[in-house]
């Protein structure tokens, strides 16, 4: 069995263990923010942007295996991220399990040439703002996208289950689902062209369909 990331740290060190996580949508950040000083949440980070770019082979091995290759830009830090299924399944699926393995990189760039020379090129970029506060045994982020507003809790279930109450969090606004999910299901809504989740990726699309709309 393997065990719990240690929360001690920023996300953004490296570690590997058990992601244990729910996302639930924020319609009132400031809200959120107050709510969530009042519980005794500690910031560790303060809003910082974050660009994300997701690798796979042409033929998606790596997703038909359930599993991701990721460099992640945060601030002035780099990381790369391997996530896959947890043994023996996905657990408890009212939560997100996966094994996840971190680290910190020197150069981004220079590793992502690398996996483009092994047969893994970028297939999917997504960015955000993220701010992220920790208290006992878990951990709270605020992510603001190009297509919304969600918030992740990781740590414990029993945690988790304790935190979704003090925060009264609705059970039709949790999912499981990741940011790649969430984009397609709102390509579907919108109709949107987009392939990436980017903040200029999403506002020339919405610019364009504008621009179709009034031409009509």
């Amino acid at each position: 069995m393997v065990a719990l990331r240690r929360r001690s740290q920023t996300y953004t060190d490296a570690m590997q263990g058990a992601e244990i996580e729910l996302k639930f949508s924020v319609a009132d950040v400031g809200a959120l923010r107050s709510t969530a000083e009042a519980l005794g949440f500690k910031l560790v980070t303060e809003r910082t942007f974050e660009s994300n770019v997701l690798y796979d082979s042409p033929d998606r091995q790596l997703r038909m295996r359930r599993q991701i290759l990721r460099l992640r830009h945060y601030g002035n830090r780099c990381t790369v991220t391997h996530k896959r299924q947890a043994d023996g399944g996905d657990g408890d699926l009212r939560y997100k399990t996966r094994i996840e393995t971190e680290s910190a990189v020197e150069d981004c760039d220079a590793l992502a040439e690398i996996f483009v020379q092994l047969g893994y090129g970028p297939v999917f970029r997504y960015e955000k703002f993220r701010t992220e506060w920790e208290m006992d045994a878990g951990h709270l982020v605020l992510d603001e996208t190009p297509i919304g507003v969600w918030a992740e809790l990781e740590g414990p279930p029993a945690w988790i289950d304790t935190m979704l109450e003090k925060l009264s969090i609705a059970p039709e606004l949790r999912t499981i689902e990741s940011y790649g999910r969430l984009f397609l299901r709102w390509k579907e809504v919108t109709g949107s062209p987009a392939e990436n989740l980017t903040f200029d990726e999403i506002a020339v699309c919405a610019e364009a369909a504008a621009l179709v709309t009034a031409a009509h």
